[in-house]
């Protein structure tokens, strides 16, 4: 919903020169979508910073300003599906940028870097997603894991022109499971004669076992996306 009747004149002009200047001179990794139809709302796309489970997918987030901005924070949500800790289901931020730490002189560039940040650098102790919280803090290489799906199906670059229907969607999750299945079935095929490979070199049962695991939990995964 539009906010532009609440926001001062004076405001809304100074929200139009920076988001022209963040356009022209964008901040490392971040792209802002030039809008005319709401000036209190502000699209960016992300890129997934490297070496995180993000990297390689393209993060739509917007920023929702308020009737006090700038003295109060504008709020952040990622329109793009994501697991993260301090992302929520509906897709809101959690960040001391935005919120105790904000200062109104931050602006909206430092706004989109700080969430950027994040990516970078989740805090498992300002949950809004409690299970990533949990796998960031005990089992990391399952939270990157599951974070690294999530990017993989929603946050890949193709899908940014558009639309996400139904059945687009059920179309790309069918392809991925059939990219599961078919390592769950290299790993059922393994298992074919498997103690005579064993025996001659081949992969120990526990590990084919593991594999066979680890491809019905990533297929329970995508049944919850």
């Amino acid at each position: 919903m539009s906010n532009v009747e609440n926001v001062c004149p004076q405001v809304l002009r100074g929200v139009v020169r920076e988001v022209r200047r963040l356009a022209a001179n964008p901040p490392a990794g971040i792209k802002v979508v030039l809008r005319d139809d709401d000036l209190t709302d502000v699209i960016a796309l992300i890129d997934g910073p490297a070496d995180t489970p993000y990297a390689g997918g393209v993060f739509r987030v917007r920023l929702a300003l308020g009737r006090e901005f700038p003295a109060a924070p504008p709020r952040a949500f990622f329109l793009t599906k994501i697991f993260h800790p301090n992302v929520s289901a509906a897709g809101e931020v959690c960040v001391n940028t935005l919120k105790r730490d904000w200062r109104a002189e931050l602006g909206l560039a430092h706004a989109l870097l700080a969430v950027r940040c994040l990516l970078i650098a989740p805090n498992a102790d300002s949950a809004l997603n409690a299970e990533a919280a949990a796998l960031l803090r005990d089992r990391y290489d399952d939270y990157f894991a599951r974070a690294k799906l999530y990017t993989d199906i929603h946050a890949r670059p193709d899908r940014l022109d558009r639309p996400q229907t139904a059945h687009t969607r059920a179309q790309e999750e069918r392809g991925a499971e059939g990219e599961l299945e078919g390592e769950g079935g290299a790993g059922r095929e393994a298992g074919e004669g498997g103690e005579g490979r064993e025996g001659a070199g081949g992969a120990p049962r526990a590990k084919r076992e593991r594999r066979a695991a680890g491809a019905r939990e990533r297929r329970r995964i995508l049944k919850r996306l």
